[in-house]
């Protein structure tokens, strides 16, 4: 297993899920500086990251939205086996620019890790799926959702 401490900019794929003891994680998708250089089917790299720095949880799951520009600092640790994401322990967050703010239109289905949600903009309820399809529960608003994911995930023994 080869580590090093190094910074990682990119785009936050995904809605950051909360994970175990009190930890985060989410996908950066990451671009070569030469893109200009690579064929343009080159598929984008993806960087799973986590952390359990308190501040750097809150953020992520309170403030940060799929599309922002976020610079990761931390261990970056890439796997022996081929095809393997690197997967990087962060211990600084900064973000670089934030995502449009989004509309919600009609329904809109997101996902939070292994979790599905539905989002009505007529009602403040958040109906919550595993994303094979099991029933979670209904969070009162989208402040409860990542709470009502850490009940389902203690009660059930981790991910979904």
């Amino acid at each position: 297993m080869d580590t090093k401490h190094c910074a990682v900019d990119g785009w936050v794929d995904a809605i950051p899920a909360p994970g175990p003891r009190d930890t985060v994680t989410f996908d950066l998708v990451v671009r070569p500086a030469d893109i200009d250089a690579l064929a343009a089917d080159a598929p984008d790299t993806v960087v799973i990251c986590t952390s359990g720095d308190p501040r750097i949880t809150h953020e992520l799951l309170n403030c940060i939205q799929p599309g922002d520009l976020l610079r990761a600092t931390g261990t970056l640790v890439q796997l022996p086996t081929p095809g393997e994401p690197a997967r990087l322990t962060v211990d600084a967050l900064e973000v670089l620019d934030t995502a449009l703010v989004p509309v919600l239109r009609e329904m809109v289905l997101d996902r939070y890790g292994d979790y599905v949600v539905i989002f009505d903009a007529d009602t403040d309820t958040v109906p919550v799926f595993t994303a094979h399809g099991q029933w979670v529960g209904l969070a009162d608003n989208p402040d409860v959702i990542a709470t009502l994911i850490d009940i389902h995930q203690r009660v059930n023994g981790g991910d979904a």
